[in-house]
């Protein structure tokens, strides 16, 4: 189990560094993350490599006994780069110019910026491939953080490449984009533009096309990286760091290039449900790599410094979120960073040494973490035997996020909202794609499936038709991998396995919404949406009586059971809920979006419809349970004590006392072993 933090040693004069190694090992780092922002101390000039301080400082740490993972320093290029080479920065939709001064200020697709990074990484890999204290290596960092898509002339070029790769013939493009539509019939591939502005609406698989190329040329700039560092002879493990569910990067994808799944995650502690949001990132990381550790490689100890309000953690909280991370899988537990900056734009970001010292809370809680981790076992089984599966869909997410669709979906709020409601009743749950391997799930949850490829539909039907429960709610099977219709209308590719057809999507008036926010950098934004239609849409179910909202879906049940009938508006009498035998399984269909009631109600009913029960019965929502091979993680994410009877061995004390009394923000892990049994209890 790692413990550590991003080391920034070059904010900071050399003869700091003895003290920082020092306190280090006081505090039980094993892994610190060094050089990510290093590049203009490194190569102060094109063609000029300085290594004496990054030598010292590997060295130190080697001496010291902390493993280094060493960054390739690519992500924010220095002045001098962009000064010589203006035609390498990024561009927006409008052609404005995104100039230096922060980070990440490069166009993915630029040659020189390629050139460039190439020519550092060749050098630092040849420098230290076979350095003993560099055990894992650090491409770039956060891959579109800041800078989701580049619309530059550069970008121009790249796709147009990337196209004719696709596409091959320009008919091609043609057909499945749909130019016929508004004369966007194009004669060549040098015709065409990324979707900068325009006067309005712009063709959807064109932009669905544009999300495809920029994750695939991010994942270009990692892949050429690696393959340099692999060619310096290196052995170490060589990753990236991923941002939980991040637009831009389809890391379904990605996870085959990277040697380790590493996440960045920032829960916001205002939000005293924030926790199950970082529980949907924890399953997301574990589910990318099946059956293989990830690392946690950034997270804060404290408050944080880009929210509109950056309220610190209470007492206890990032103790009980790390347990989280370690209980789905993690097997490093790190934050950003571990000297708190005293000059530039994240000085008043926590850190694992604070600025008000060594006589604080803040230091106290790490030094304790780093104490509990290091007496754990070696935790080699991630699995979480869980027996319902979550459909997570980049390129469905896409083209839901477009234009011009019967309503406006938040598909990411959505996602964590079923999650959730599969988390609060501490029923265990992987995240997948539709192409996953679903055998062995009893229910696979495909919520808002809006565009369905050939493969991923197949894939489904084949889980239901081997025995599988198969749940889908409203607006998915809509359009294919072009964001096209169909022949034969909607729900055609799960017809069969359904039992039923789609007349109408029956667009509801939306409710109040927050959405949430898309990455480390970003906060949610609000919007209220009213008006004198239809706003909700309830129905009767074998779960009771849920509330619909967004859709009351107007089906046409072929040979399908009706379950569930909406009971007011428009569609009162139509069928809602819907189940259908298909091979020797079964497959669900929700004509609606519930409130979080009904999700619960809804799949709390399936989960027992396919024999899953909860890990532990009977406990509050603020208490999480997460499987782990044979350990049980349990926290408790209040402020209020509580008590949970688990049979079986607490990791860190050693005690075989059934009850575990849980403090405001306690945790445990427990090895329940074979055949134990646990319960809530006050």
């Amino acid at each position: 189990m790692h413990y550590g933090a991003d080391y920034n040693p070059e904010q900071w004069p050399r003869e700091v560094w003895p003290e920082d190694v020092r306190l280090m090992r006081e505090a039980g780092v094993t892994l610190v993350s060094l050089g990510i922002f290093a590049w203009s101390r490194i190569q102060p000039a094109e063609g000029e490599f300085d290594w004496d301080w990054l030598d010292e400082i590997i060295g130190l740490l080697h001496e010291g006994g902390i493993e280094v993972d060493l960054a390739t320093a690519t992500a924010s290029p220095p002045p001098w780069a962009s000064a010589a080479y203006p035609e390498m920065l990024p561009q927006d939709a409008d052609g404005s110019t995104f100039w230096p001064g922060s980070r990440q200020a490069f166009a993915p697709s630029s040659p020189i910026y390629r050139r460039l990074a190439a020519e550092l990484v060749t050098a630092l890999a040849e420098r230290y491939a076979q350095h003993p204290g560099v055990t894992l290596w650090h491409v770039n960092n956060e891959y579109g953080c800041h800078l989701h898509y580049d619309y530059s002339d550069a970008a121009r070029d790249h796709f147009r490449t990337w196209l004719r790769r696709k596409y091959e013939t320009v008919d091609a493009l043609n057909h499945a984009w749909g130019t016929d539509f508004w004369s966007q019939r194009y004669t060549a591939f040098d015709e065409i533009v990324p979707p900068r502005k325009a006067p309005y609406s712009i063709n959807p698989t064109s932009v669905l096309d544009f999300k495809r190329f920029t994750s695939d040329t991010l994942l270009e700039l990692y892949v050429m990286e690696r393959d340099i560092i692999r060619a310096a002879g290196a052995t170490q493990p060589i990753t990236t760091n991923f941002m939980g569910a991040f637009p831009p990067a389809d890391y379904w994808k990605w996870a085959a290039e990277v040697d380790v799944i590493c996440d960045d995650n920032y829960p916001d502690p205002n939000d005293p449900e924030s926790f199950r949001g970082a529980a949907f990132a924890r399953e997301l990381m574990r589910g990318l790599k099946p059956g293989v550790p990830w690392l946690l490689t950034e997270q804060s100890t404290n408050a944080l410094n880009w929210r509109p309000t950056n309220a610190p953690k209470a007492p206890g909280q990032m103790a009980a979120i790390s347990a989280q991370a370690v209980g789905r899988g993690a097997d490093a537990i790190m934050f950003f960073q571990w000297r708190q900056s005293r000059r530039g734009s994240e000085k008043f970001h926590s850190a694992m040494l604070p600025q008000a010292g060594l006589e604080t809370r803040t230091w106290r809680e790490v030094t304790a973490l780093g104490a509990q981790l290091a007496q754990l076992p070696d935790l080699p089984d991630v699995t979480s035997g869980a027996k319902i599966a979550l459909v997570f869909d980049w390129e469905n997410w896409w083209a839901i996020d477009g234009r011009d669709h019967p309503i406006v979906l938040d598909y990411l709020t959505l996602s964590h909202r079923w999650h959730a409601a599969l988390h609060r009743q501490n029923l265990s749950v992987d995240i997948v794609n539709t192409t996953s391997d679903l055998s062995a799930y009893s229910l696979v949850v495909a919520p808002q499936q809006y565009l369905l490829g050939d493969e991923g539909a197949a894939n489904l039907s084949r889980y239901v038709e081997q025995g599988g429960h198969l749940f889908v709610s409203a607006f998915s099977d809509v359009v294919d991998q072009d964001d096209a219709f169909r022949d034969g209308g909607f729900l055609v590719s799960l017809r069969a396995v359904l039992g039923v057809a789609l007349e109408d999507f029956g667009a509801l008036v939306p409710p109040a919404s927050v959405r949430g926010a898309d990455s480390a950098g970003e906060v949610a934004s609000h919007a209220s949406v009213g008006g004198p239609g239809q706003s909700e849409a309830p129905l009767e179910s074998p779960a009771g009586r849920i509330v619909g909202q967004y859709f009351a879906e107007e089906l046409l049940v072929q040979d399908a059971e009706v379950l569930g009938r909406f009971t007011e508006g428009r569609t009162a009498g139509r069928a809602a809920l819907t189940r259908h035998t298909f091979g020797a399984g079964l497959g669900y269909y929700l004509a609606t979006i519930p409130d979080d009631d009904g999700m619960a109600a809804v799949l709390g009913w399936l989960a027992a419809e396919a024999g899953v029960s909860p890990e532990i019965e009977g406990l509050p929502e603020h208490v999480e349970v997460a499987r782990r091979g044979s350990i049980l993680t349990v926290i408790n994410h209040s402020a209020q004590p509580y008590a949970v009877d688990i049979e079986g061995v607490d990791l860190l004390d050693g005690s075989t006392e059934p009850r575990r009394e849980l403090d405001a923000f306690g945790w445990a892990f427990i090895d329940t072993g074979a055949g134990s049994s646990a319960r809530g209890g006050r």
